[in-house]
């Protein structure tokens, strides 16, 4: 077989000829059997971990009428405000900020969605309050819990000043819960106080949960096309379940990557020419580092964007250590049209004459598969993933494209691809810090290992 593949509808397609110098073919071959029982594994829901599946059929994480809530009450809301800030942190926001970064239609407002929750930054916190002096906002507040220290502050935060303006009853109406189904703090708060709320599903994780109401309800309050985006998910979970690697460019992506890894290769470069990408690169840090971080395994995933950090890292990778392999996510059609122009001077000076008249869509592909090649040649290997253009539906098929491939990548390296236990390691260092009741004794020995006492 060759080391491409394609989706039957051409939705997402893979290259991966740049990869002959780590990966013969025979190997893919070899591997068919190991993957076709990992596939089975993920479908029948018995491997580690498999009470997170929830994820695996988009179109059954909610009902119809859950859709029509969340269309209604962003509409609602979307109309009395300027702006929804958005109260989470890693799976709580990443996916909706790819999403509303790589989607936001031209001359809408790039602010319509804000962010809080992500640090306890206090310069942050502030200059984000006083952007908002000026503004009529809503808050959408995800957590599973709602004691997660960083958004739980913000929330405190953000909720003191929206009560202080127009009063708790009126504030009420305007902050959305987006939380467990029956338990927990904010559960608790958002029932006495009578907030909106949305369910973050019990069988899928954080990570993975943009195409649930964590993700569509901020998506659909600014204009973005939650419906297409669920349908691209849907159509490429259903192209995802077949076996023939060369038409599973999912199938294929997570072998590469196990591949390159067993090769001796530690760190996946995920990168783009087009700067809207640029969050959607963050989402996917987190789901992959999360997902394969653990039991002294996994690729370290890292991102770039692309022409800017040629400009940087480029020589690094170029002809730095031979650690790293990238993928490049490349978009085929649908980019606005603009030509470079003819130059005013009488005698152009820049060197640029010789792309008079092209398109810079044309001009910035050509740039990638140019990078492509010297990378190649100067000892990094790496693939290229294809969508036909842009847009929500074609995200969606991305998404799905890596969670899937995310779900078979774990189970290759024998871990469970849906846990994070690494994570609250140091939050009970940080608890033990700042005092939080029951962590005193663990908190005047680390002071003392710091020389804080």
């Amino acid at each position: 077989m060759t080391l491409t593949s394609n989706f039957d509808d051409d939705s997402l397609r893979l290259d991966g000829s740049l990869l002959s110098s780590h990966v013969d073919p025979k190997q893919v071959d070899s591997m068919q059997a190991d993957v076709d029982a990992v596939i089975e594994k993920i479908h029948s829901r018995s491997g580690a971990g498999s009470d997170y599946l929830g994820w695996l059929d988009p179109a059954e994480m909610l009902d119809d009428r859950e859709l029509v809530r969340i269309r209604e009450t962003a509409k609602r809301l979307r109309e009395e405000t300027d702006c929804l800030v958005v109260i989470g942190i890693g799976g709580s926001y990443l996916g909706s900020r790819a999403c509303f970064e790589a989607l936001t239609p031209p001359g809408s407002n790039p602010d319509r969605l804000r962010y809080a929750g992500t640090n306890m930054s206090p310069r942050y916190q502030t200059d984000l309050l006083s952007s908002l002096e000026s503004q009529n906002f809503a808050i959408n507040v995800i957590s599973k819990s709602g004691t997660t220290t960083e958004p739980g502050i913000a929330f405190r935060i953000l909720r003191n000043e929206l009560e202080g303006r127009i009063g708790a009853d009126d504030a009420s109406k305007r902050i959305v819960a987006t939380t467990d189904r029956r338990k927990g703090a904010l559960r608790e708060l958002a029932d006495s106080r009578g907030w909106e709320t949305f369910i973050v599903p019990d069988d899928v994780g954080g990570r993975y949960s943009v195409l649930t109401p964590v993700g569509l309800f901020p998506l659909a309050y600014a204009g973005i096309d939650i419906d297409a985006l669920v349908g691209g998910a849907t159509e490429c979970s259903i192209a995802c379940r077949g076996g023939n690697t060369e038409r599973n460019p999912a199938r294929l992506y997570a072998m590469l990557r196990h591949l390159l890894y067993k090769s001796g290769l530690s760190m996946e470069l995920l990168t783009s020419f087009e700067p809207r990408l640029g969050q959607l690169i963050e989402w996917w840090k987190q789901l992959y580092g999360e997902s394969e971080g653990k039991d002294g395994t996994g690729l370290f995933p890292a991102g770039t964007v692309y022409s800017r950090d040629l400009h940087s890292l480029g020589q690094w990778v170029q002809e730095g250590a031979r650690i790293l392999f990238e993928t490049f996510i490349g978009i085929d059609n649908g980019e606005p049209s603009l030509t470079v122009p003819k130059s005013t001077d009488e005698k152009s000076a820049d060197g640029l004459d010789y792309l008079e008249g092209m398109e810079l869509a044309a001009i910035n592909r050509l740039a990638q598969e140019a990078t492509r090649v010297a990378h190649f040649d100067g000892g990094c290997p790496n693939m290229g993933l294809y969508i036909p253009k842009l847009d929500a539906y074609h995200l969606g098929v991305l998404i799905y494209f890596f969670e899937y491939a995310c779900a078979i990548s774990g189970y290759l390296n024998g871990i469970n691809p849906f846990n994070q236990p690494g994570v609250e390691v140091y939050k009970k260092k940080m608890f033990a810090l700042l005092g939080k009741p029951g962590f005193e004794d663990d908190g005047k020995a680390l002071r003392e290992r710091l020389g804080l006492e």
